[in-house]
């Protein structure tokens, strides 16, 4: 299986990149796939894309995408490939609507940074059932707008009574933290996890890291 990796910074630059680079990689090769990482947006392109199974993206802001890589990304996916958004995946493309529907929502601000207890929603996926039905973490939590629980399967939440919900800025206090849904004949994963360095070298998240792969990659359902 191919991942390419793209963590370009058209916004704020996160700390966390090069440790997510090094932990893909090596995730890459204790699972005998190939994992490429890059800064360079020219290497979403049609030609490259149909080496790839799987888009990993790691982004901030505005890309400079013309309009063949934006359709070329949304072919790979509604064609049967997959996509794997990180963390600040839902900062990128605010100015391009479709990239929007095609991941599930857009950031809408990080009001705790903090311990926080997740619940998990689906503690049969891949991408989340090491984690319990539970789980405590530290990292910069991430509200959404245009994400709605009827576009997609919501693999984790923020449970509200470990933080301060006054803060939120959501009128239903509903702040999903995982989610995964089809999109064509492809898949669609996201994790709103990451922002903290030091959890790209802890094994549970690895471990998470791994499950997300194998499903948006269509090796475990």
């Amino acid at each position: 299986m191919n991942v390419l990796m793209l963590r370009h910074s058209a916004g704020f630059e996160h700390s966390y990149l090069p440790d997510a680079e090094v932990a893909l990689k090596e995730i890459g090769k204790a699972n005998e796939w190939r994992v490429t990482t890059t800064h360079r947006c020219d290497r979403i392109n049609a030609d490259n894309l149909a080496k790839q199974d799987i888009v990993a993206f790691a982004t901030t802001g505005n890309l400079p995408f013309n309009d063949s890589q934006k359709e070329a990304l949304l072919d790979f996916v509604r064609n049967g490939k997959g996509f794997f958004g990180i963390h600040n995946a839902t900062d990128t493309f605010y100015d391009w609507k479709e990239y929007g529907e095609m991941l599930g929502g857009y950031f809408n601000g990080h009001p705790w940074h903090q311990e926080v207890n997740v619940i998990v929603e689906d503690t049969d996926h891949p991408a989340t059932r090491m984690l319990g039905k539970s789980f405590k973490v530290v990292d910069e939590i991430y509200t959404f707008k245009e994400w709605s629980r009827e576009n997609t399967h919501v693999l984790m939440r923020l449970d509200n009574d470990s933080i301060d919900v006054s803060r939120g800025n959501r009128d239903d206090n509903d702040y999903a933290l995982g989610w995964c849904h089809p999109y064509g004949e492809g898949r669609v994963l996201y994790t709103a996890f990451g922002h903290p360095d030091e959890l790209w070298s802890q094994s549970w998240f690895r471990e998470h890291i791994v499950g997300c792969i194998k499903w948006v990659g269509g090796l475990e359902d």
